[in-house]
């Protein structure tokens, strides 16, 4: 018998193994290459070894605690043998999870299942089509079952002879069905799950509406921090990693306690990260939009008086937001996955008013920071005098990089007395430092914030932050949130200690659990690069690109009338006075593409398009190839009258801890300019299409 053993610690599956066999003929490099691109979503066991055989090309066994054996057979078909493999590796995982009680191998058997049916189910069309009139055990076995049989085991019996142990246990226990039911998924599966369905990826390039993946996709030029980006090599392996622990501890001390206590470790997590105090409290949420719907429940907690809420850049917060704080569904799908009607109340909440202060004019104009002050000084004025509750949500910073209200007129907020009043900061983009939430949350305001933007965690990880005074005001309060948010959110994801959640559900969102994980990831390797070498990647970065914008003729800055405190004029250095998010109009012929047409290049920039460049030298083959992955498009008028819209190229909390490396200050600079040239290269694949007609046709 002829062996090659691979070790999972260096995660490979074929190396070293091949002479020049028809495997590697031109054609079927480019799909084998894809195929093991996928392979870097599967967990890394320590001490197993992938062992393919030559003697026997058709075997496929499973070694408990040491190996996992596939015949060479199977590779001429590399996406098979790549379900396999996340098929033995997935119960060689559950094998070590389940400490000394080796005889319940039956949970191996369908935990392994369970995830590689949905991984098969995440494969791109294309692969799925190769396996799609094969007869195979295993693939069968996925096909046919959707849903695990829990009472009737024996139409699994023939997995026991991919590790030959007899199951003397065929009972599927009772504290197994809620770890089967929240852990037996794939990493990137959980980190798609428990927001709505805008996270759904479609099933040709595997992206979300938001253009990125819940699995790492190091091959697209990356800068749309902004709206969404897809996870990195580093947080997912991370999070995977975290998912393997809560396995075994689930089995050990009960699925419950170990999710509580990792529930409490992530809160405590980020506390340390963003260095807020123990009697601050967090909320997570699946999303802002979610945040906001807390913030309407918290509010009608705090206060029996009438209600109304004062939205400023109401234009430039995510859609959903002024239904949520109305109490009303913004979708027609919970996070939870409950079926609601979107834009019906949600029931228990009170009717309430909602004042809304657009950043932009009728006509598309920018306001000066003076009349938006006047509108929210005389909008909480009015309120206050008809002895309403008011709740101001201030912006810092907009999807487009503003700020509002002024600083000077928060502070004027903050002198005047008897004001019936409680301020929101949506810090949702996070674009700030520890020392500016510090200072939000020591004055009293909620804080809102999510994981998923400047810090580059995946799509959908929003927190509350509650200050010390307010908390204060929930925990002594002893009326219930409304009863409709029952479907919303689980009691986990609040205070233990606050009355007012008791009666949520005692469930847990693991997709929101696993997304924060990435996200805090993402924020303590951000906060390890030395701070003045970050500041300064951070100056190096953002100045190219700003005036990489300004340098193209084809593209229009939104951002050249805005003032900004420069850093030169502060007194430190800071991410609030400094733009780093840029946004831009595309041009044709001195004439502004449509709403639509941005749409189409953003989607083109997105993508391989060379096809579309097949008789075109190498050069351009390789600019349209590229995919580029910026700022989704915010519609804006241009100038007064036209409708379109901008993109937006921002920086992202990556951009700075991927070129720290080796703590090595040379390699910093050079790793930045790499991603400078990056900028280069979207600015000019912008180029190439719009000088292709054709394409936006």
């Amino acid at each position: 018998m002829v062996l090659t053993k691979i070790r999972m610690t260096k995660n490979k599956i074929i190396e070293d193994q091949y002479r020049r066999t028809s495997l590697f003929e031109k054609e079927n490099v480019k799909y084998l290459v894809r195929v093991l691109k996928r392979f870097n979503t599967v967990p890394k066991i320590n001490n197993i070894d992938i062992i393919t055989s030559k003697s026997e090309p058709d075997i496929f066994k499973i070694v408990p605690n040491k190996a996992i054996k596939i015949g060479l057979s199977f590779l001429d078909i590399p996406i098979l043998a790549l379900v396999y493999l996340r098929y033995g590796i997935e119960w060689q995982l559950w094998y070590k999870s389940l400490g000394k009680e080796k005889s319940d191998t039956v949970l191996c058997d369908l935990a392994a299942l369970k995830v590689t049916q949905i991984f098969y189910e995440l494969l791109p069309k294309e692969d799925k089509e190769k396996l799609k009139n094969l007869d195979d055990i295993l693939i069968n076995m996925i096909k046919n079952n959707e849903d695990l049989n829990t009472e009737s085991l024996s139409i699994y019996k023939d997995l026991q002879n991919f590790h030959g142990l007899n199951n003397s246990n065929l009972i599927v226990k009772e504290s197994w069905k809620p770890i089967l039911e929240n852990l037996a998924k794939p990493t990137e599966y959980l980190l798609m799950s428990g927001g709505d369905l805008r996270l759904n990826i479609d099933e040709l390039e595997l992206l979300n509406k938001y253009g990125c993946r819940p699995f790492p996709r190091p091959e697209a030029f990356t800068f749309a921090s902004s709206t969404a980006t897809s996870v990195s090599n580093y947080a997912f392996d991370k999070t995977d990693k975290v998912r393997s622990i809560l396995i075994q501890n689930s089995l050990k001390i009960g699925f419950k306690d170990a999710s509580i206590e990792f529930s409490e470790l992530l809160k405590n997590n980020l506390r340390k990260t963003l260095k807020i105090a123990d009697e601050c409290q967090i909320i997570f949420s699946p999303s802002g939009t979610d945040s906001a719907l807390q913030i309407a429940g918290i509010a009608q907690i705090i206060s029996h008086k009438e209600i109304t809420h004062i939205l400023v850049g109401s234009d430039e917060t995510g859609s959903g937001v002024p239904s949520a704080l109305k109490g009303c569904h913004f979708e027609d799908t919970t996070a939870l996955n409950y079926p609601v009607k979107k834009g019906e109340n949600i029931e228990g909440f009170r009717d309430v008013d909602l004042i809304k202060i657009p950043l932009r004019d009728q006509n598309g104009e920018l306001k000066s920071s003076i009349q938006i002050d006047t509108e929210v000084f005389a909008a909480i004025s009015k309120t206050n005098k008809s002895g309403r509750y008011t709740v101001l949500h201030a912006m810092d910073q907009s999807k487009l990089g503003y700020q509002s209200p002024s600083e000077e007129m928060m502070r004027k907020l903050d002198r005047l007395d008897n004001l019936s009043l409680q301020i929101i900061v949506d810090c949702s983009q996070l674009r700030l430092d520890p020392k500016d939430l510090q200072n939000y949350l020591n004055k009293g305001y909620i804080v809102t914030i999510t994981g998923s933007k400047y810090f580059t965690g995946p799509p959908y990880s929003g927190a509350l932050i509650v200050p010390k005074k307010v908390n204060k005001l929930i925990d002594s309060a002893k009326n219930t949130l409304p009863e409709g948010l029952n479907n919303y959110y689980n009691h986990a994801d609040w205070p233990t200690s606050w009355f007012c959640s008791k009666d949520l559900s005692d469930e847990f969102n693991y997709g929101s659990y696993m997304r924060w994980n990435a996200a805090i990831v993402e924020m303590d390797r951000y906060y390890k690069t030395p701070i003045l070498y970050r500041n300064m990647g951070i100056e190096m970065f953002c100045n190219f690109v700003e005036d990489s914008i300004k340098d193209a003729s084809f593209l229009e800055p939104l951002f050249e009338d805005e003032t900004k405190n420069n850093t030169y004029k502060s007194e430190e250095f800071g991410l609030r006075n400094i733009r780093t998010i840029f946004p831009f109009f595309i041009l044709k012929n001195k004439e502004v593409l449509s709403i639509e047409n941005v749409k189409k290049l953003y989607e083109l920039l997105n993508s391989d398009i060379s096809s579309h460049f097949e008789d075109s030298s190498m050069e351009i083959v390789r600019l349209a190839a590229q995919k580029c992955h910026i700022g989704q498009a915010v519609n804006v008028k241009y100038g007064n009258d036209v409708e379109s819209a901008v993109l937006r190229i921002s920086l992202g909390a990556r951009v700075i801890s991927e070129s720290w490396i080796n703590r090595d200050i040379s390699i910093f600079f050079r790793n930045i300019e790499v991603q400078m040239n990056q900028i280069t290269v979207i600015i000019k694949k912008i180029e190439l299409i719009l000088s292709n007609p054709k394409l936006l046709n």
